[in-house]
């Protein structure tokens, strides 16, 4: 978790709400890492878990993500809960909850669907007070009104 913090951390430097991600193969090898970059890229799909499951394929040299762990700093949204769910990832772990927008749990729970061919393990509230306050101090900072 320590290492998709790092990453949130740097989204802000371009606007992008902080939400960092890693995935790591079964040996602890990381294979790719994303953080938010919607604003940066004009990209809607520029999330940090679909950039972070983007670079370790490219990295693994294949689509499928068996054997990895995807860790994200954020309840993933409907996307990125089915796209880590297409990736075959084994694993996720999680940190803050999304009440307006998770779909492992909060709202849907796309990951556990008994309908999909794929069920990772879901590991969650890793780390999630951290994981919570850069949000929230974010969105805190971003309400404050301009100094003059």
């Amino acid at each position: 978790m320590g290492l998709a913090l790092a990453q949130a951390r740097l989204a802000p430097e371009h606007g992008d709400v902080p939400v960092g991600a890693v995935v790591i193969a079964s040996d602890g090898t990381v294979l790719g890492e994303g953080r938010n970059a919607r604003e940066r890229d004009g990209d809607p799909t520029a999330h940090a878990e679909v950039i972070a499951l983007r670079a370790a394929a490219a990295r693994a040299g294949s689509w499928r993500l068996s054997g990895a762990t995807l860790v994200v700093t954020l309840e993933p949204c409907t996307m990125c809960a089915g796209a880590l769910v297409l990736a075959r990832v084994d694993r996720l772990v999680y940190g803050a909850v999304d009440d307006k927008a998770g779909a492992v749990g909060s709202l849907w729970d796309v990951v556990r669907d008994r309908r999909l061919n794929h069920r990772p393990e879901v590991i969650s509230g890793v780390r999630a007070a951290e994981c919570a306050t850069l949000l929230a101090d974010f969105f805190a900072a971003r309400r404050r009104p301009p100094t003059r």
